[in-house]
């Protein structure tokens, strides 16, 4: 058995960790069971807005008529796109698993693996059916940063069918001519404005009322507005069936409220579903670290787990699934793994996400339909129209708009939700009024803004709040 000083399982951000550690002249193992990388690079935030950025190309030619252009002609070369995103992340991925090969320190194990017994991990070579030689590794400090992978929901007749989740459509060589969506979240959306800007003919089957229904109920509602004008949405539908025939999906869903049932027929289906922790991969009993209910690692403010000496980090703790927040845990994860006598808990303070669809949507803080229902908190909101500043009407977002939610008791910034062009850029504004200094919207509304650009709408927004 070989021991070491700490072991990272997962290649993602754990990867900061391991060799922030090594450099700290600590013995450091990585198991990585696929590409380095982790889910970000391969399967998720950077192929995705990789390929969604060809789509935001196709939609300014799209949209040109609208400012005196005139387009022709315009083709789109699908396999060129994704050809040349997936040799990029290819490349990225084979280059950090090159940099670990001939380093003893970190040592990369590219193996899966499973714990065997207390902080005893052994790997698992799926080649070798009587499992002999695998090896066996321990440490008293192990970091688990394992991710997750997609949800496949319960649907009758759907094994076998040759769906895809977002692993493949990331991948996908042919474009489908028609392709079907169960799921109404960011990754479903987000695909949707991919596939069906370059053409394809979208159907969302979303068993919710509104789409991306975690967001604020206003954004919420007017993104399921605007995606119904281009796309056929089907909303409060739970997918019941799922059929093949020779090369066409049927997919039978049921109508939540009225038991209505329609039947949606395309040549490709995609399952957009939520995501689960790869933690049940682990045998994590063996080592006696906790999950919840849905499966993922159960951890206190300092990233411990119930076992001493074990943390873990990222999706598979379900906090918050985002690469920037996984990046951010990792700082405190390397703190507190070197420093146990001086633990920091992590600060989760307005911590931000965006929605690379279009519109884009982004937010931070509170929803206000969160505040109504846990803060109990007298407050008082803003919404402002991007249509309303010089910038907005120069690019003619006529549906775009920022809202703010404020304390009145310590006019604090509750929440900020934006959807309209620019969003992921917008607001990083709010983020640092936020989490830096007194939090309030007298941040926003003391600061100059440059006219005419688009940042004027936040600062519209925080203006209609008053003094």
């Amino acid at each position: 058995m070989q021991k070491f000083d700490l072991i990272v399982i997962g290649s993602g951000s754990g990867l900061s960790v391991a060799n922030a550690a090594a450099q700290h002249e600590l013995r450091v193992a990585i198991i990585e069971k696929d590409r380095m990388g982790g889910t970000c690079l391969n399967r998720g935030c950077i192929p995705s807005k990789l390929l969604i950025h060809s789509a935001d190309v196709v939609e300014i030619i799209q949209r040109a008529h609208l400012f005196g252009i005139t387009v022709d002609k315009y083709y789109i070369d699908y396999q060129r796109i994704v050809e040349g995103v997936n040799s990029t992340i290819d490349s990225d991925s084979e280059n950090i698993s090159n940099a670990f090969h001939h380093l003893e320190n970190p040592r990369l194990f590219l193996k899966k693996c499973k714990f065997v017994g207390e902080k005893t991990i052994t790997f698992i070579d799926e080649h070798d059916e009587n499992n002999n030689n695998n090896g066996t590794i321990t440490a008293e400090k192990i970091l688990i940063a394992s991710g997750t992978r997609p949800r496949i929901p319960r649907i009758d007749g759907l094994d076998g069918t040759g769906y895809i989740t977002s692993d493949e459509a990331l991948r996908l060589k042919k474009q489908p001519k028609t392709l079907t969506i169960i799921g109404g979240g960011y990754i479903a959306c987000e695909l949707a404005h991919f596939f069906g800007t370059l053409g394809t003919r979208i159907n969302i089957i979303q068993r919710r009322d509104l789409l991306i229904p975690n967001e604020d109920e206003e954004v919420s509602r007017k993104f399921t507005e605007i995606f119904s004008k281009k796309y056929t949405i089907h909303v409060g539908y739970e997918a019941e069936s799922v059929s093949k025939n020779k090369d066409e999906f049927h997919v039978t869903a049921k109508k939540s409220v009225s038991g209505e049932s329609i039947e949606v027929v395309s040549d490709q289906l995609l399952i957009a579903s939520g995501r689960v922790p790869n933690s049940d991969t682990l045998d994590l009993e063996k080592t006696g670290v906790r999950v919840n209910m849905n499966g993922f690692i159960i951890t206190d403010n300092y990233l411990e787990t119930n076992v001493k000496g074990i943390f873990a980090l990222g999706d598979t703790i379900g906090r918050y699934l985002f690469k920037h927040s996984a990046n951010h845990e990792a700082q405190y994860a390397y703190n507190n793994i070197l420093h146990p006598d001086q633990k920091i808990p992590v600060n989760y303070a307005a911590m931000p996400h965006a929605i690379f669809s279009s519109p884009q949507v982004a937010g931070a803080g509170f929803t206000e339909q969160e505040v109504k229902k846990y803060a109990s908190i007298d407050y008082q909101k803003s919404v402002y129209p991007y249509i309303n500043t010089a910038m907005g009407r120069a690019i003619d977002d006529r549906d775009g708009f920022v809202k703010l939610l404020v304390n009145k008791k310590d006019r604090k910034i509750l929440g900020c939700h934006i959807i309209g062009n620019n969003a992921s850029n917008l607001i990083h504004e709010v983020l640092v009024a936020m989490r830096c200094g007194e939090g309030t919207i007298d941040t926003l509304i003391n600061t100059v803004h440059i006219h005419p650009a688009l940042s004027e709408v936040v600062s519209r927004a925080a203006s209609e709040i008053g003094r």
